[in-house]
Protein backbone atom coordinates (compact mmCIF):
# COMPACT_ATOMS: atom_id res chain seq x y z
CA UNK A 1 0.00 0.00 0.00
CA UNK A 2 2.99 2.24 0.82
CA UNK A 3 3.86 5.26 -2.99
CA UNK A 4 6.35 3.60 -4.96
CA UNK A 5 8.87 6.66 -4.40
CA UNK A 6 11.15 6.89 -1.54
CA UNK A 7 9.94 10.60 -0.97
CA UNK A 8 6.15 9.23 0.12
CA UNK A 9 6.39 6.88 2.63
CA UNK A 10 4.15 6.17 6.32
CA UNK A 11 6.84 6.24 8.95
CA UNK A 12 7.11 2.80 10.64
CA UNK A 13 5.34 2.79 14.18
CA UNK A 14 3.66 -0.10 16.01
CA UNK A 15 -0.08 -0.69 16.02
CA UNK A 16 -0.85 1.24 19.03
CA UNK A 17 1.09 4.26 18.05
CA UNK A 18 -1.10 4.23 15.32
CA UNK A 19 -4.49 4.14 16.66
CA UNK A 20 -3.49 6.81 19.05
CA UNK A 21 -2.37 9.37 16.47
CA UNK A 22 -5.92 8.33 15.11
CA UNK A 23 -7.67 8.40 17.98
CA UNK A 24 -6.01 11.95 18.74
CA UNK A 25 -7.60 13.02 15.04
CA UNK A 26 -11.01 12.20 16.58
CA UNK A 27 -11.04 14.30 19.97
CA UNK A 28 -9.87 17.27 17.27
CA UNK A 29 -12.67 16.09 14.85
CA UNK A 30 -14.26 19.65 15.21
CA UNK A 31 -16.00 21.63 12.18
CA UNK A 32 -17.35 18.50 10.09
CA UNK A 33 -15.98 16.63 7.25
CA UNK A 34 -14.57 19.85 5.18
CA UNK A 35 -12.28 20.49 8.09
CA UNK A 36 -11.55 17.04 9.28
CA UNK A 37 -10.31 16.52 5.69
CA UNK A 38 -8.37 18.96 5.95
CA UNK A 39 -6.89 18.29 9.07
CA UNK A 40 -5.69 15.14 7.64
CA UNK A 41 -4.11 16.03 5.02
CA UNK A 42 -2.54 18.59 6.49
CA UNK A 43 -0.43 16.76 8.68
CA UNK A 44 -0.04 13.27 7.09
CA UNK A 45 0.14 14.22 3.43
CA UNK A 46 1.52 18.10 3.72
CA UNK A 47 3.80 17.50 6.70
CA UNK A 48 4.82 14.16 7.16
CA UNK A 49 4.39 12.53 3.09
CA UNK A 50 2.90 9.92 3.65
CA UNK A 51 1.30 9.88 -0.19
CA UNK A 52 1.61 12.43 -2.82
CA UNK A 53 -0.88 15.33 -3.23
CA UNK A 54 -2.39 13.75 -6.33
CA UNK A 55 -2.61 10.25 -4.82
CA UNK A 56 -4.38 12.17 -2.27
CA UNK A 57 -6.93 13.48 -4.75
CA UNK A 58 -7.71 10.23 -6.37
CA UNK A 59 -8.33 9.16 -3.19
CA UNK A 60 -10.81 11.51 -1.76
CA UNK A 61 -12.42 11.23 -5.20
CA UNK A 62 -13.29 7.56 -4.76
CA UNK A 63 -14.74 8.51 -1.22
CA UNK A 64 -16.66 11.54 -2.04
CA UNK A 65 -18.11 9.19 -5.23
CA UNK A 66 -18.90 6.78 -2.37
CA UNK A 67 -21.40 6.34 0.33
CA UNK A 68 -20.04 6.82 3.73
CA UNK A 69 -18.00 9.73 6.02
CA UNK A 70 -15.42 10.47 3.68
CA UNK A 71 -13.33 11.80 6.79
CA UNK A 72 -13.55 8.37 8.55
CA UNK A 73 -12.70 6.37 4.52
CA UNK A 74 -9.43 8.65 4.71
CA UNK A 75 -8.23 7.24 7.96
CA UNK A 76 -9.03 3.72 7.62
CA UNK A 77 -7.13 3.79 3.66
CA UNK A 78 -4.30 5.60 5.94
CA UNK A 79 -4.15 2.93 8.09
CA UNK A 80 -3.73 0.63 5.54
CA UNK A 81 -0.83 2.50 3.95
CA UNK A 82 0.80 2.24 7.45
CA UNK A 83 0.16 -1.21 8.58
CA UNK A 84 -2.19 -3.05 6.05
CA UNK A 85 -5.64 -4.05 6.78
CA UNK A 86 -5.48 -4.34 10.81
CA UNK A 87 -4.03 -0.83 10.89
CA UNK A 88 -6.87 0.57 8.95
CA UNK A 89 -9.07 -1.00 11.72
CA UNK A 90 -7.49 0.41 14.17
CA UNK A 91 -7.13 4.01 12.49
CA UNK A 92 -11.33 3.78 11.82
CA UNK A 93 -11.55 2.57 15.23
CA UNK A 94 -9.41 5.38 16.77
CA UNK A 95 -10.89 8.33 14.46
CA UNK A 96 -14.88 7.56 15.50
CA UNK A 97 -13.89 6.25 19.08
CA UNK A 98 -14.37 9.51 20.92
CA UNK A 99 -17.53 10.70 19.17
CA UNK A 100 -19.06 7.15 20.06
CA UNK A 101 -18.28 7.47 23.59
CA UNK A 102 -19.62 11.05 24.34
CA UNK A 103 -22.42 10.28 22.39
CA UNK A 104 -22.90 7.31 23.94
CA UNK A 105 -22.62 8.96 27.90
CA UNK A 106 -25.31 11.80 26.28
CA UNK A 107 -27.57 9.51 24.73
CA UNK A 108 -27.61 7.47 28.31
CA UNK A 109 -27.54 11.08 30.50
CA UNK A 110 -30.44 12.34 27.96
CA UNK A 111 -33.22 9.23 28.49
CA UNK A 112 -32.75 8.89 32.38
CA UNK A 113 -32.45 12.36 33.38
CA UNK A 114 -32.71 14.73 30.76
CA UNK A 115 -36.47 14.78 29.77
CA UNK A 116 -37.38 15.19 34.08
CA UNK A 117 -35.20 18.22 34.28
CA UNK A 118 -37.65 21.04 32.70
CA UNK A 119 -34.16 23.04 32.38
CA UNK A 120 -33.03 20.17 29.77
CA UNK A 121 -35.69 20.17 28.30
CA UNK A 122 -36.12 24.12 27.34
CA UNK A 123 -32.66 24.01 25.96
CA UNK A 124 -33.49 20.81 23.61
CA UNK A 125 -36.33 23.07 22.45
CA UNK A 126 -33.73 26.02 21.24
CA UNK A 127 -31.50 22.90 19.59
CA UNK A 128 -34.44 21.25 17.77
CA UNK A 129 -34.88 25.09 15.96
CA UNK A 130 -31.02 25.26 15.35
CA UNK A 131 -30.89 21.94 14.09
CA UNK A 132 -33.84 22.56 11.52
CA UNK A 133 -31.20 25.13 10.47
CA UNK A 134 -28.52 22.95 10.20
CA UNK A 135 -29.94 20.53 8.05
CA UNK A 136 -31.38 23.53 5.86
CA UNK A 137 -28.64 24.99 5.27
CA UNK A 138 -27.11 21.08 4.83
CA UNK A 139 -29.65 20.75 2.21
CA UNK A 140 -28.79 24.18 0.18
CA UNK A 141 -25.11 23.13 0.07
CA UNK A 142 -25.78 19.55 -1.38
CA UNK A 143 -28.28 20.69 -3.68
CA UNK A 144 -26.42 23.20 -5.16
CA UNK A 145 -23.67 21.09 -5.90
CA UNK A 146 -25.79 17.98 -6.87
CA UNK A 147 -28.88 19.41 -9.36
CA UNK A 148 -26.64 20.80 -11.79
CA UNK A 149 -28.60 20.77 -14.87
CA UNK A 150 -32.74 20.79 -15.57
CA UNK A 151 -33.23 16.93 -15.38
CA UNK A 152 -31.24 16.39 -11.87
CA UNK A 153 -33.87 18.91 -10.80
CA UNK A 154 -36.82 16.74 -12.18
CA UNK A 155 -35.49 13.76 -10.34
CA UNK A 156 -35.19 15.47 -7.06
CA UNK A 157 -39.05 16.47 -7.76
CA UNK A 158 -39.83 12.92 -8.93
CA UNK A 159 -38.31 11.47 -5.76
CA UNK A 160 -39.68 13.89 -3.18
CA UNK A 161 -43.40 13.55 -4.65
CA UNK A 162 -42.36 9.77 -4.52
CA UNK A 163 -41.90 9.97 -0.48
CA UNK A 164 -44.56 12.04 0.06
CA UNK A 165 -47.04 9.38 -1.79
CA UNK A 166 -45.53 6.80 0.53
CA UNK A 167 -43.20 4.63 -2.12
CA UNK A 168 -40.12 2.89 -0.90
CA UNK A 169 -36.97 5.07 -1.19
CA UNK A 170 -35.02 2.21 -2.49
CA UNK A 171 -37.20 1.83 -5.45
CA UNK A 172 -36.86 5.63 -6.03
CA UNK A 173 -33.09 5.75 -5.61
CA UNK A 174 -32.60 2.94 -8.40
CA UNK A 175 -34.89 4.34 -10.76
CA UNK A 176 -33.36 7.65 -10.69
CA UNK A 177 -30.21 6.36 -10.85
CA UNK A 178 -31.69 4.64 -13.96
CA UNK A 179 -33.03 7.41 -15.42
CA UNK A 180 -30.25 9.86 -15.31
CA UNK A 181 -27.78 6.89 -16.63
CA UNK A 182 -30.10 6.57 -20.00
CA UNK A 183 -30.33 10.71 -19.52
CA UNK A 184 -26.25 11.11 -20.00
CA UNK A 185 -25.79 8.40 -22.55
CA UNK A 186 -28.35 10.43 -24.74
CA UNK A 187 -31.21 7.56 -25.13
CA UNK A 188 -33.65 10.85 -23.22
CA UNK A 189 -37.19 10.01 -24.42
CA UNK A 190 -36.43 6.48 -22.63
CA UNK A 191 -35.09 8.30 -19.95
CA UNK A 192 -38.73 10.40 -20.02
CA UNK A 193 -40.37 7.02 -20.46
CA UNK A 194 -38.84 5.72 -17.73
CA UNK A 195 -39.50 9.11 -15.12
CA UNK A 196 -43.00 9.17 -16.24
CA UNK A 197 -43.68 5.35 -15.98
CA UNK A 198 -42.42 5.47 -12.30
CA UNK A 199 -44.49 8.30 -11.29
CA UNK A 200 -47.85 7.05 -12.58
CA UNK A 201 -47.25 4.30 -11.01
CA UNK A 202 -46.46 5.85 -7.94
CA UNK A 203 -50.06 7.96 -8.24
CA UNK A 204 -51.25 4.79 -8.94
CA UNK A 205 -50.22 2.56 -6.00
CA UNK A 206 -50.95 5.43 -3.77
CA UNK A 207 -54.69 5.91 -4.92
CA UNK A 208 -55.48 2.18 -5.17
CA UNK A 209 -53.89 0.91 -2.14
CA UNK A 210 -53.68 4.13 0.16
CA UNK A 211 -49.60 4.16 0.50
CA UNK A 212 -48.79 6.88 2.41
CA UNK A 213 -50.44 10.13 3.83
CA UNK A 214 -49.52 13.04 2.68
CA UNK A 215 -47.66 13.27 5.87
CA UNK A 216 -50.81 15.15 7.37
CA UNK A 217 -50.00 18.08 6.63
CA UNK A 218 -52.17 19.53 9.53
CA UNK A 219 -49.92 18.47 12.22
CA UNK A 220 -47.28 15.90 12.62
CA UNK A 221 -48.51 12.41 13.48
CA UNK A 222 -48.16 10.99 17.12
CA UNK A 223 -47.03 7.17 17.41
CA UNK A 224 -47.26 4.89 19.39
CA UNK A 225 -43.59 4.01 20.11
CA UNK A 226 -42.01 0.53 19.89
CA UNK A 227 -38.55 -1.22 21.21
CA UNK A 228 -36.64 -1.98 18.30
CA UNK A 229 -34.97 -5.53 18.10
CA UNK A 230 -31.24 -6.32 17.60
CA UNK A 231 -31.57 -7.55 13.96
CA UNK A 232 -33.63 -4.42 13.31
CA UNK A 233 -31.59 -1.67 14.22
CA UNK A 234 -28.35 -3.58 12.44
CA UNK A 235 -30.28 -3.63 9.26
CA UNK A 236 -31.27 -0.26 9.06
CA UNK A 237 -28.13 1.05 9.97
CA UNK A 238 -26.22 -0.64 7.91
CA UNK A 239 -28.87 0.20 4.85
CA UNK A 240 -28.57 4.11 6.10
CA UNK A 241 -24.24 3.26 5.75
CA UNK A 242 -24.61 2.27 2.22
CA UNK A 243 -27.25 4.69 0.74
CA UNK A 244 -25.40 8.13 2.04
CA UNK A 245 -24.29 9.50 -1.25
CA UNK A 246 -23.78 13.75 -1.37
CA UNK A 247 -22.35 13.89 2.08
CA UNK A 248 -23.05 12.42 5.88
CA UNK A 249 -26.39 14.74 6.02
CA UNK A 250 -28.15 12.53 3.74
CA UNK A 251 -28.29 9.90 6.10
CA UNK A 252 -30.45 11.83 8.21
CA UNK A 253 -33.51 10.96 5.40
CA UNK A 254 -32.66 7.27 5.73
CA UNK A 255 -32.78 7.22 9.49
CA UNK A 256 -35.90 9.12 10.10
CA UNK A 257 -37.78 7.23 7.79
CA UNK A 258 -36.72 3.91 9.71
CA UNK A 259 -36.79 5.01 13.45
CA UNK A 260 -39.68 7.92 13.24
CA UNK A 261 -41.73 7.42 9.89
CA UNK A 262 -41.79 3.07 10.05
CA UNK A 263 -40.43 1.34 12.80
CA UNK A 264 -41.62 4.48 14.97
CA UNK A 265 -38.75 3.82 17.49
CA UNK A 266 -38.79 7.80 18.31
CA UNK A 267 -40.39 10.47 17.91
CA UNK A 268 -38.96 13.36 15.47
CA UNK A 269 -38.58 15.91 18.68
CA UNK A 270 -36.31 12.77 19.76
CA UNK A 271 -34.52 12.42 16.60
CA UNK A 272 -33.89 16.08 16.37
CA UNK A 273 -32.46 16.12 19.94
CA UNK A 274 -29.89 13.53 18.63
CA UNK A 275 -28.73 15.51 15.80
CA UNK A 276 -28.44 18.34 18.27
CA UNK A 277 -26.20 16.63 20.51
CA UNK A 278 -24.06 15.12 17.65
CA UNK A 279 -23.78 18.72 16.48
CA UNK A 280 -21.83 19.96 19.94
CA UNK A 281 -19.36 16.86 19.51
CA UNK A 282 -15.93 16.12 17.60
CA UNK A 283 -16.98 13.53 15.40
CA UNK A 284 -18.50 12.50 12.41
CA UNK A 285 -22.26 13.60 11.76
CA UNK A 286 -23.57 10.15 11.17
CA UNK A 287 -22.80 9.39 14.80
CA UNK A 288 -26.13 10.28 15.88
CA UNK A 289 -26.60 6.84 15.13
CA UNK A 290 -25.12 5.59 18.10
CA UNK A 291 -28.39 7.73 19.87
CA UNK A 292 -31.20 6.53 17.57
CA UNK A 293 -29.78 3.37 18.36
CA UNK A 294 -29.72 3.86 22.24
CA UNK A 295 -33.36 5.28 22.18
CA UNK A 296 -34.63 2.39 20.33
CA UNK A 297 -33.04 -0.68 21.56
CA UNK A 298 -30.55 0.85 24.59
CA UNK A 299 -27.22 0.23 25.43
CA UNK A 300 -26.66 -2.94 23.17
CA UNK A 301 -28.82 -0.92 20.44
CA UNK A 302 -26.33 1.51 20.58
CA UNK A 303 -23.66 -0.43 19.76
CA UNK A 304 -25.50 -2.65 17.39
CA UNK A 305 -26.75 0.53 15.14
CA UNK A 306 -23.15 2.11 15.69
CA UNK A 307 -20.94 -0.73 14.37
CA UNK A 308 -23.72 -1.39 11.43
CA UNK A 309 -23.77 2.26 10.04
CA UNK A 310 -19.99 2.17 10.20
CA UNK A 311 -19.43 -1.52 8.18
CA UNK A 312 -19.79 0.20 5.02
CA UNK A 313 -17.25 2.84 5.68
CA UNK A 314 -14.64 0.20 6.91
CA UNK A 315 -15.56 -2.37 4.36
CA UNK A 316 -15.26 -0.41 1.18
CA UNK A 317 -11.31 0.21 2.01
CA UNK A 318 -10.61 -2.74 3.88
CA UNK A 319 -11.27 -5.25 1.47
CA UNK A 320 -10.93 -3.67 -1.78
CA UNK A 321 -9.40 -0.17 -2.46
CA UNK A 322 -7.42 -0.50 -5.84
CA UNK A 323 -10.70 -2.19 -7.25
CA UNK A 324 -12.93 0.03 -6.11
CA UNK A 325 -11.02 3.19 -7.50
CA UNK A 326 -11.15 1.34 -10.97
CA UNK A 327 -15.34 0.77 -10.37
CA UNK A 328 -15.24 4.33 -9.31
CA UNK A 329 -13.89 5.66 -13.00
CA UNK A 330 -16.30 4.48 -14.90
CA UNK A 331 -18.35 7.25 -16.69
CA UNK A 332 -22.04 5.17 -16.62
CA UNK A 333 -21.56 4.60 -12.74
CA UNK A 334 -20.84 8.19 -12.20
CA UNK A 335 -23.90 9.03 -14.15
CA UNK A 336 -26.16 6.46 -11.97
CA UNK A 337 -24.46 7.70 -8.70
CA UNK A 338 -25.68 11.23 -9.72
CA UNK A 339 -29.19 10.13 -10.48
CA UNK A 340 -29.02 8.49 -6.97
CA UNK A 341 -27.52 11.63 -5.25
CA UNK A 342 -30.53 13.96 -6.86
CA UNK A 343 -33.55 11.79 -5.98
CA UNK A 344 -31.80 11.66 -2.16
CA UNK A 345 -32.03 15.35 -1.92
CA UNK A 346 -35.47 15.36 -2.86
CA UNK A 347 -35.90 12.52 0.33
CA UNK A 348 -33.76 14.91 2.19
CA UNK A 349 -36.53 17.97 1.04
CA UNK A 350 -39.42 15.80 2.43
CA UNK A 351 -38.13 14.59 5.72
CA UNK A 352 -36.49 18.62 6.37
CA UNK A 353 -40.21 19.52 5.67
CA UNK A 354 -41.18 17.09 8.36
CA UNK A 355 -38.43 18.00 10.91
CA UNK A 356 -39.23 21.45 10.77
CA UNK A 357 -42.66 21.25 11.23
CA UNK A 358 -41.52 19.58 14.81
CA UNK A 359 -38.59 21.72 15.50
CA UNK A 360 -40.42 25.54 14.64
CA UNK A 361 -43.46 25.17 17.16
CA UNK A 362 -44.08 29.35 17.81
CA UNK A 363 -42.36 32.52 16.98
CA UNK A 364 -39.68 31.76 19.90
CA UNK A 365 -38.27 28.94 18.17
CA UNK A 366 -38.90 30.51 14.66
CA UNK A 367 -36.72 33.53 15.87
CA UNK A 368 -33.55 30.73 16.85
CA UNK A 369 -34.19 28.76 13.74
CA UNK A 370 -33.64 32.43 11.81
CA UNK A 371 -30.70 33.87 13.64
CA UNK A 372 -29.27 30.17 13.84
CA UNK A 373 -29.66 30.14 10.00
CA UNK A 374 -27.76 33.23 9.43
CA UNK A 375 -25.02 32.43 11.48
CA UNK A 376 -24.37 29.00 9.46
CA UNK A 377 -24.86 31.23 6.28
CA UNK A 378 -22.45 33.78 7.23
CA UNK A 379 -20.00 32.40 9.50
CA UNK A 380 -16.98 30.34 8.48
CA UNK A 381 -15.51 29.24 11.67
CA UNK A 382 -14.20 25.95 12.26
CA UNK A 383 -16.29 25.33 15.54
CA UNK A 384 -19.11 27.46 14.49
CA UNK A 385 -21.42 24.64 14.54
CA UNK A 386 -20.85 23.55 18.40
CA UNK A 387 -20.95 27.60 19.16
CA UNK A 388 -24.19 27.94 17.33
CA UNK A 389 -25.87 24.79 19.06
CA UNK A 390 -24.56 25.61 22.56
CA UNK A 391 -25.93 29.42 21.64
CA UNK A 392 -28.99 28.25 20.58
CA UNK A 393 -29.67 25.85 23.91
CA UNK A 394 -28.34 28.67 25.99
CA UNK A 395 -31.19 31.18 23.92
CA UNK A 396 -33.99 28.10 24.24
CA UNK A 397 -33.15 27.91 28.55
CA UNK A 398 -33.73 31.24 28.80
CA UNK A 399 -36.94 31.63 26.07
CA UNK A 400 -38.68 28.42 27.40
Amino acid sequence: MNEASNNFRAPAQGYLSLFLRFLRFGLLAWGGPIAQIAMIRQELVEEEKWISNDRFKRVLGVYQALPGPEAHELCVYFGMVARGRFGGFLAGLGFMLPGFVFMFILSWFYLVYGMSIPHFNAIFLGLQAAVGALIVRALHRIGSHTLTDSYLWVIGGMAATAEILGTPFLLSLAVSGMAYLLFKEKRRTWAYVVSGLFLAGVILAWQTLGSGSLHNISAPPAPALKAASLPELFLSGLRSGLLTFGGAYTVIAFLQHDAVEVQTWMTNAQFLDGLALSGILPAPLIIFATFVGFVAGGSLGALVMTAAIFLPAFAFTLIGHSTLEKIIESEKLHAFLDGVTAAVVGLMAVTTFNLLRTGIADWRSLGIFAVALLALIFWKAKLAIAFIMIAAGAIGMALF
